[in-house]
């Protein structure tokens, strides 16, 4: 599976293409569907462009996904970030009317099982994300179960970052048939390297201007369809 994330905490002084309101998020995720993404990742804004998880701005990026690309799954973050106060998380979660598919917490926030555990309560799929060995053994005393494992290289050097994936891979648990996908992703100069180690390794993987504003040759792409069109080749037999 290659997912798209569409925009993150970046900014339109970061790069032009990034897809900030409701109906920008929309076109670039149907842009990136009918390419061959199968699911995007985006991070809501409010009306002065911030990341949010008010359930207004989760909504209208949501239906805007969705009408323009009906059955795309479609999933948000819960950064710490975005709401400090993890019972503020928690509660945002409770009053969203519209619900993603799919929802990434990251292992090493404070009160991030409590949010998990306010996600697959409302029936959203929970995506752990992992930065460290340390958030991995953390994972897996959670008592809630995650959807998909995100594995994530911060690390921008790149042999920095395939040695975290590395070590973090090693780290889990044993997959029993039916467990969790596993997706590998990293940030920056080494997202192209960590991509490749993906599809080496036969795992998920994603990519968009969240992650990289730079093609595999080191030019800026112009937007999140070029990312993903260039993941694909690079996935390809």
């Amino acid at each position: 599976m290659l997912k798209a994330c569409l925009n993150g905490a970046r900014m339109r002084d970061e790069h032009p293409a990034v897809p900030v309101t409701p109906a920008e998020l929309a076109a670039d995720a149907a842009r990136c569907a009918a390419l061959g993404a199968i699911a995007v990742h985006m991070h809501p804004r409010d009306g002065a462009g911030r990341e949010s998880l008010h359930p207004s701005a989760v909504a209208a990026a949501l239906d805007a996904i969705r009408a323009a690309r009906p059955g795309l799954p479609v999933g948000v973050s819960t950064g710490a970030w975005i709401e400090p106060d993890p019972a503020a998380r928690v509660a945002a979660v409770r009053a969203w009317r519209v619900l993603p598919d799919f929802a990434s917490v990251n292992a090493h926030e404070p009160g991030a099982e409590a949010v998990a555990a306010a996600l697959h309560e409302r029936g959203v799929m929970v995506e752990a994300g992992l930065w460290t060995v340390d958030a991995v053994r953390a994972h897996t005393r959670w008592r809630v179960p995650a959807g998909r494992i995100l594995i994530e290289c911060m690390a921008e050097e790149r042999m920095a970052a395939l040695a975290d994936a590395a070590a973090m891979l090693a780290a889990l648990p044993p997959r029993v048939s039916g467990g969790p996908p596993v997706l590998l992703h990293a940030e920056g100069p080494a997202t192209w390297a960590v991509l490749a180690e993906a599809v080496r390794r036969g795992l998920h993987r994603r990519v968009g201007l969240e992650d990289t504003l730079s093609l595999p040759d080191g030019s800026t792409a112009p937007d999140n369809a070029a990312l993903v069109s260039a993941a694909l080749a690079a996935g390809a037999p």
